[in-house]
């Protein structure tokens, strides 16, 4: 299996950096701490409370944030995923329309694709997304040019509205193409990381060293929290992937014919 460049496509390496960054940024905070050479009156400590209640809000709205990009974007893939389904099976039944020997090419061109995108929802491995996207971009020429070639022959509007279906198969390919390339922008990534480092600089300040264990919950809450977000918005990494039900769903209909 050809890895992936980016390392945010492999969320267990996001949660050991990340929780190993935390907990070295509290261990840093705490040092700083011990190292203060005079004791913390009664206003450092409201100054310390309220400058760490508003790090952690902004941290919270920020993370927030992420989360749900990650989630729109995984949703917004889920969309693509069934209208793409939606339009081969359109094109599918419209294929009727043409004349016998073409309607049965289109129909087997049509099955040959679908299988084709089911595999390259599936697959992790980057060799093989290589090939499946060489054969999608082959099938799509060869389709289009299945229905255009009777259509230019014989204009007419059911033959409009059969290239307008084959249209839409293609087009939606596309939209989910750059559905998946729809990512966590890093600047967000860096931003949200950044504030952390803040957070838990100031959680290990202000934990004393009898109660280490309470500047050991942000990090891991952090750490796991970012685990989640990259997991969610990474299509082909993690555990949380997209699985073509629609276009399975529609597969196994049309081959049961």
């Amino acid at each position: 299996m050809i890895p992936s460049q980016n390392p945010l496509d492999y969320p267990f390496l996001v949660l050991i950096v990340t929780f190993s960054v935390f907990l070295g940024s509290a261990l840093v905070g705490a040092h700083f701490r011990e190292r203060r050479s005079t004791p913390e009156n009664g206003g450092d400590y409201e100054d310390f409370a309220l400058l760490l209640g508003g790090a952690l809000t902004l941290l919270g709205l920020i993370t927030g944030f992420a989360f749900s990009m990650a989630v729109n974007r995984y949703d917004q893939r889920k969309i693509y995923e069934e209208q793409e389904a939606n339009a081969i099976g359109t094109e599918y039944v419209r294929a009727d329309l043409l004349p016998p020997a073409d309607a049965a090419q289109v129909r087997a061109m049509l099955l040959s694709y679908l299988d084709e995108r089911v595999l390259n929802y599936i697959t992790r491995n980057e060799n093989q997304v290589r090939q499946i996207d060489v054969k999608t971009a082959n099938l799509q020429a060869t389709m289009w040019s299945a229905v255009t070639a009777p259509a230019g022959e014989e204009p007419s509007p059911v033959m409009a509205l059969i290239v307008q279906g084959m249209n839409d198969v293609l087009n939606s390919q596309g939209y989910t193409q750059a559905a998946w390339w729809n990512r966590i922008p890093i600047t967000a990534w860096i931003l949200v990381i950044t504030i952390s480092i803040f957070c838990n600089l100031l959680i290990g300040y202000g934990a004393h060293r009898n109660s280490m264990i309470r500047f050991l919950i942000l990090p891991v809450a952090l750490s796991i929290s970012l685990f989640l977000i990259a997991d969610i918005d990474s299509p082909r990494g993690g555990f949380i992937l997209l699985q073509p039900q629609n276009l399975k769903a529609l597969s196994d209909s049309l081959h049961s014919r």
